[in-house]
């Protein structure tokens, strides 16, 4: 059998949020429920049942009960909580944990350039009130939308529950969008205003997109008014035609507004990372956000009232607004602006033993990367008060799992995640009363259906497959913007197996009870037929000290394909033919020969998504000559452009 790397306490599972509801929900259950495998074969056997325990559990603020909590009808047309109204931002900035306590630390804002501030819970409301005095002035009501082209700051934060409290529907980017991504996206909902930070920082450096907003304000047809939000410890940047933040904001000395509103209302827009078209627009139910997001967080992150949580994202990315929910177990958000790394590697870490954080979000890039650095942030910083990290974005090698234990914290519940924009929320989870495996995501999360089919829809276990969920979620789209019909969504998610939600990742579930992801089904290799996970090829680089990260794509040779490795070496490294050897002999060894690829080449970087997701579609692309649309979705363009100057000088 496989070692864990972890194991919970037993007084670590006893004071744990889950032990606590798995204990209370025997009841309802009607059976006994001994540990979580035996919890989430409940959750998925009566989801009704289930779903509208957790509601009454958790307190979620219903003004008015439902009538059903479930209706019969299949994917995606099944209703949640059918006649329950409430309000999300009731629930967020007044959550039940803390008994009129409003002296609480709700938000703390950190900008790399040292700037901090602080807003209590009572603080918060406050401002979230005069920014909705200033939305109702503007004219702002229901189902209206309101468009932010934002940096990850309080003001962002108060924003979007301001257009929550009001029922108007809230979509964001960060400033790092170019014109054509941001336009791209706000353009396909109409907003009646926009809010936009015209100066952000990163990296040491101080970035100017005046001209970008300016761009886009006039992009945007629909728009009334511009409105600009500050940057902390900046000067205010001029934009013609836009009005400065303080001069625009209400009165003081007002109370939010909370409009009782359904289950089902529109909360916000989120968008696909558009690398092979324009972004789908996936509009998402306030009260399916609400609820998703609080199981995952309350029961598998264990975030409880009077902690600190971090997770480093920008308002382009769906854990930002994950991690505004966090704010709905009477618990510190932690909102950092700026580059992870600046000014040294374990910065966050530091901010970490002074905040006193208790879960520190992040993503498998970033602590790859560390990894790589041979930072070890236990020697830098005390991270007693740390109990989760939680990594997505990406898998998190097995490498990176030990890398974790060995030199971040041993003692320390590492959560790897995986779902998406897609249900803004997680498929798969952590779970804090579980082993942890090196490379496994522990578990589905509770109320998750999950299989995995081969190409002919039959259950396979212990080889790889296609993540599908076979029943509905609450926080599953309640429609795609401009999809009347809905045959997009359809398109997206249930065409290969009908009934059932295909995801697109390609996943096997272990002996350990664990998944493993292998890639994205899009991006799977096919060489002489043998469908292949690039996770495949990836693993047994992680024996190869030079190579920091790769992305394997099949090139197609002759009505069969190749696989083409690209490789991203450490500095000072270079590829040459002993280390190409190297890098085709792990693969053999590691994998099988059928995984060793035909060519070897390598790059400065790999293109990447702003939520930092290798693209390996979109170097499979280029490698096949085929245009990558939607260049501008790229953090880094420039690394399409370093392909496709290496291809050139193939053809020569």
């Amino acid at each position: 059998m496989t070692q864990p790397l972890w194991t919970p306490s037993r007084r670590r599972i006893a004071r744990a949020a889950i032990t606590h509801f798995r204990r209370a929900a025997v009841e309802a259950a009607g059976r006994p429920l001994p540990d979580y495998d035996a919890l989430h074969a409940w959750s998925i056997d009566d989801p009704g049942a289930f779903w509208g325990f957790y509601a009454d559990y958790a307190e979620l603020p219903f003004r008015t009960p439902a009538t059903r909590v479930m209706s019969d009808d299949p994917m995606p047309h099944t209703r949640w909580f059918e006649g329950a109204t409430l309000n999300y931002a009731e629930a967020v900035l007044a959550p039940s944990a803390l008994h009129d306590d409003e002296g609480t630390t709700a938000i703390i804002a950190v900008a790399e350039n040292g700037s901090e501030r602080r807003l209590t819970f009572a603080e918060l409301n406050e401002l979230v009130a005069r920014i909705q005095a200033g939305l109702i002035r503007e004219g702002v009501g229901r189902g209206d939308r309101v468009a932010a082209f934002a940096a990850n700051i309080s003001e962002t934060v108060a924003l979007f529950l301001a257009c929550a409290g009001l029922g108007a529907i809230f979509t964001s980017c960060s400033p790092d969008f170019g014109l054509a991504a941001a336009e791209a996206r706000f353009g396909q909902v109409e907003p009646l205003l926009l809010f936009a930070s015209p100066v952000y920082r990163y990296g040491g450096h101080r970035f100017d997109v005046s001209d970008t907003v300016r761009s886009l304000a006039t992009a945007l047809p629909t728009l009334t008014r511009t409105v600009l939000l500050p940057y902390p410890d900046e000067p205010v940047v001029p934009v013609a035609e836009a009005e400065p933040w303080d001069a625009w904001l209400g009165s003081e000395n007002l109370t939010p507004t909370f409009e009782t509103l359904p289950f089902d209302h529109p909360l916000y827009v989120l968008y696909s990372s558009g690398t092979t078209g324009v972004p789908k627009a996936l509009v998402h139910r306030a009260g399916g956000a609400l609820i998703g997001h609080h199981r995952e967080q309350h029961l598998h992150a264990d975030i409880q009232a009077g902690d600190v949580a971090l997770y480093v994202t920008t308002c382009g990315w769906m854990m930002w607004n994950w991690l505004v929910s966090v704010l709905a177990q009477a618990a510190t958000i932690v909102l950092y602006d700026g580059s992870p790394a600046y000014p040294e590697p374990d910065t966050l870490w530091r901010l970490t033993e002074r905040l006193g954080m208790t879960f520190f979000g992040t993503s498998a890039r970033y602590l790859h990367s560390l990894q790589a650095q041979g930072v070890r942030p236990h020697e830098v910083a005390d991270l007693s008060t740390l109990e989760t990290v939680g990594s997505t974005g990406s898998p998190l090698s097995p490498s990176g799992f030990e890398y974790v234990y060995r030199h971040v914290k041993e003692d320390v519940h590492l959560a790897s995640l995986s779902g998406g924009t897609d249900i803004v929320g997680c498929f798969m989870i952590g779970v804090p009363t579980l082993p942890v495996y090196a490379g496994q995501i522990q578990r589905p999360g509770l109320g998750v259906d999950l299989v995995v089919l081969d190409d002919e829809g039959n259950e396979v276990v212990g080889e790889p497959g296609e993540l599908v969920c076979r029943q509905a979620l609450p926080s599953m789209p309640l429609y795609f913007w401009n999809d009347p019909g809905g045959s997009r969504y359809h398109e997206a998610y249930f065409e290969r197996y009908p009934g059932m939600w295909r995801h697109g990742d390609r996943i096997a579930r272990t002996p350990e009870g664990g998944v493993v992801i292998y890639g994205r089904s899009d991006a799977t290799l096919n060489p002489g037929g043998v469908r292949i996970g690039t996770a495949e090829i990836y693993l047994p680089l992680e024996a190869v000290d030079a190579v920091v990260e790769a992305a394997a794509v099949g090139k197609k040779v002759e009505g069969d394909e190749v696989i083409w490795l690209f490789v991203v070496l450490r500095e000072g490294s270079v590829l040459d033919d002993e280390l190409t050897a190297r890098i085709r002999t792990s693969i053999r060894t590691g994998a099988s020969p059928r995984h060793v690829p035909k060519r070897v080449f390598q790059l400065s970087q790999l293109p990447r998504t702003r939520s930092g997701k290798a693209m390996e579609i979109a170097v499979a692309r280029l490698v096949n000559g085929l245009e990558v649309p939607n260049r501008s979705v790229m953090a880094n363009p420039e690394a399409a452009d370093e392909i496709e100057a290496l291809l050139a000088v193939l053809r020569a």
